[in-house]
């Protein structure tokens, strides 16, 4: 697969933004004209809404919250004391509310949006919140079409080591850092409101053009989200736009590795901007001279500016070995005081991300992974940390994969990419599309990426049909990967008692 960006400067392509003033969003900023003391978030159980609501609740302001459904973020919520209701209502909204905060997934005809505006109270993205309520912190800003989350939870806990107290925003639970989101590593004793923050920056609709970030770190560029922005075009512009906002001294970081993200370097250096590479490229200032991957984790010698060094990490996969370069590159240039050694040795402690090759456990013999990939290049990488676990084993073993394709639009553009990536496991079981944010398309199913992949991948359905089938056929030894962004995860336990079942009846 090839990113398709190489050389994608896009001098004509306006970027897109949600940012902008429409028929949801009303001001595309944090008000400044306004003193903000309560807020209400639309959707609030979501990972990414959560984290604004708890930024929100650590800073001081009185927060209410409302969802379709109850979820693992609300309980929290609500004892850090958010007013949360399921189910949308506009007498939710409290009379003295002074700002609504929405997600892209919320819809114009949301009542409690209707109810904003009929009563002119300001609606902004949840990327604006989030740089509103860090306005005066230096952020750390993570963006890439894949290993966001992961690369924002590594540097957090990079800096952690290091003594360094950053708040934080990022889209998952993540167990290492207690909550998805803080201004600090305790929630009880928040740090200054100055200082550094580490984000998740989303380009998915543009939304991370809300920041201005000190260090901006670019994992990957490539074609996504095309249903938004369109074209690679416009997409590229989105990005080049955000390199422009550094702040005046700021630092980009780039994957060497990564075409696309290597070209938006060199675009930002002819500009003027300080830029620095991390990967396995030989101009690379964080670079990877070796690599020891096991099941449990790696040991990597790296060379650095600072000169060479060792680092464990408790995660797998040579994508998280880049990611880990990133994080450590971008704490660096955060913190130029801190110890590139205390740097290391906090992200030593960091296992992962909820969804980022989650193992559920063993059933059956076989190890069940959960994992959030939805993108070519992400299902290409987690079955490559697969086989090289498997590999690993003193037994036999096998990878299975059972995937959930998201979007209609992203299954249509990418099918061959998809089909390529999931050719690579021994067996993969194809679920039907899931759907999100998108009206059904009755041409797009699982067919469209099995009818171009090798044949064992094949088209299924959840229940009774993926059940039998996966137990039909996994052995122990073997490892299963669930992979997608949809709600795959919830077939997972279902899958797991089959599989326990199976090995009690042998």
């Amino acid at each position: 697969m090839t990113s398709g960006l190489e050389n994608a400067s896009s001098p004509q392509a306006t970027p897109r933004t949600i940012l902008r003033a429409g028929e949801v969003i009303t001001q595309p900023g944090w008000p400044t004209d306004l003193e903000v003391r309560s807020v209400h978030v639309v959707r609030i159980g979501g990972a990414g809404m959560s984290a604004v609501a708890r930024l929100a609740l650590e800073s001081g302001l009185d927060v209410s919250g409302s969802d379709s459904q109850d979820g693992q973020f609300i309980a929290p919520l609500r004892e850090a004391g958010a007013r949360i209701g399921i189910g949308f209502d506009a007498s939710l909204l409290a009379a003295d509310l002074d700002l609504v905060i929405v997600s892209t997934a919320v819809r114009a005809d949301n009542p409690e949006v209707i109810a904003a505006r009929d009563r002119g109270i300001p609606v902004i993205h949840r990327a604006a919140a989030l740089a509103g309520l860090l306005r005066d912190r230096d952020l750390v800003a993570v963006a890439g079409t894949h290993g966001k989350t992961t690369t924002t939870g590594m540097a957090v806990s990079a800096l952690r080591g290091a003594g360094v107290d950053p708040a934080w925003a990022l889209g998952a639970a993540v167990p290492d850092l207690g909550r998805n989101a803080g201004l600090g590593a305790s929630p009880s004793t928040p740090s200054s409101p100055t200082g550094l923050a580490v984000v998740e920056a989303d380009e998915s609709d543009g939304s991370f053009l809300a920041f201005a970030p000190r260090s901006l770190v670019v994992t990957n560029l490539e074609p996504d989200h095309l249903d938004f922005h369109g074209d690679s075009a416009t997409l590229t512009a989105a990005f080049d736009t955000l390199t422009g906002q550094l702040a005046p001294g700021g630092t980009l970081v780039v994957c060497a590795d990564d075409p696309g993200a290597r070209a938006l370097g060199e675009r930002a250096q002819a500009r003027g901007t300080v830029v620095v590479h991390y990967g396995t490229a030989a101009d690379a200032q964080w670079s990877l001279r070796e690599e020891r991957s096991g099941p449990r984790g790696a040991e990597i010698e790296i060379d650095t500016p600072h000169g060479p060094l060792t680092v464990q990490l408790a995660v797998t996969g040579h994508h998280n070995v880049l990611n880990a370069l990133g994080a450590l590159a971008a704490s660096a240039a955060a913190a130029p005081d801190a110890a590139v050694d205390a740097l290391a040795a906090g992200l030593a402690t960091f296992t992962g991300a909820s969804r980022r090759f989650d193992v559920a456990g063993t059933a059956g013999g076989v190890i069940v992974v959960d994992d959030y990939a939805h993108h070519p290049r992400e299902v290409a990488a987690t079955i490559a940390a697969a086989r090289g676990i498997v590999a690993s084993q003193t037994g036999p073993g096998r990878v299975l994969v059972v995937f959930q394709p998201h979007l209609f639009s992203r299954t249509r553009d990418f099918a061959v990419d998809f089909a390529a990536a999931l050719s690579a496991a021994d067996h993969a079981w194809v679920l039907p599309v899931y759907a999100a944010r998108e009206d059904p398309d009755p041409t797009i199913d699982a067919r469209t990426i099995t009818d171009l992949a090798a044949a064992a991948v094949m088209p299924t359905s959840a229940g009774a049909e993926l059940t039998d089938q996966v137990v039909g056929e996994a052995q122990a030894g073997d490892l299963l990967l669930m992979l997608g962004a949809g709600d795959i995860v919830e077939l997972t336990p279902t899958l797991m008692t089959a599989l326990r079942e199976l090995e009690v009846g042998s």
